[in-house]
């Protein structure tokens, strides 16, 4: 039986990823294999997987009533896009994800309903599926987890904004290097 407490946690403990805000996440396939296409001339050509994952991406707000999508890129093995959760609640100051307060927080590792976790499960499932329909010779898995980073101002936004943007121009130079996957 796994051992749990050993197990890497991704998520920022007590936060609620439910909660109003933008997310910068990524999501990899598994051992980063190229499923979703090419780099060609620093332009990225999608294969029919990666117009698989291109379409159901794009209707997370129709399945996500709350989410609104920002910048994104599918590369050959993974993805990188700004979410944000819009419950329509108070609007206070800019929108961006504050730091926990303490106050209706999740637990730590508990999926909420409406949480970033359930929006990008989702995702990888239908996409998973459809996939399987379609190529079911294609062995095609995600990774388990993914990451996030909750932007917390207008600059960490424009910056992620643009690492999204240039992630296609550096894609040979850091292809290699899973560290660099990751802003």
């Amino acid at each position: 039986m796994p051992n749990y407490k050993d197990k890497k946690q991704y998520r920022y403990r007590g936060y609620d990823y439910s909660q109003d805000g933008f997310y910068f996440v990524t999501v990899c396939t598994r051992g980063k294999k190229n499923f979703f296409g090419d780099i060609k001339k620093a332009k990225m050509k999608l294969s029919d997987i990666g117009l698989i994952a291109d379409k159901f991406w794009q209707e997370i707000p129709i399945h996500f009533s709350f989410c609104v999508l920002h910048e994104y890129i599918i590369m050959p093995n993974h993805i990188h896009g700004i979410i944000q959760i819009d419950n329509g609640d108070k609007k206070v100051g800019t929108g961006h994800c504050p730091v926990p307060t303490g106050k209706n927080v999740s637990k730590f590792g508990k999926v909420v309903s409406g949480s970033l976790s359930i929006i990008i499960g989702s995702y990888k499932s239908v996409v998973t599926k459809n996939v399987n329909i379609e190529k079911p010779n294609f062995d095609f898995a995600w990774q388990t987890r993914f990451y996030d980073r909750i932007i917390r101002n207008e600059q960490e936004l424009n910056n992620i904004r643009q690492y999204i943007f240039d992630n296609p121009l550096k894609w040979n130079l850091e292809k290699n290097n899973s560290e660099k996957i990751f802003i």
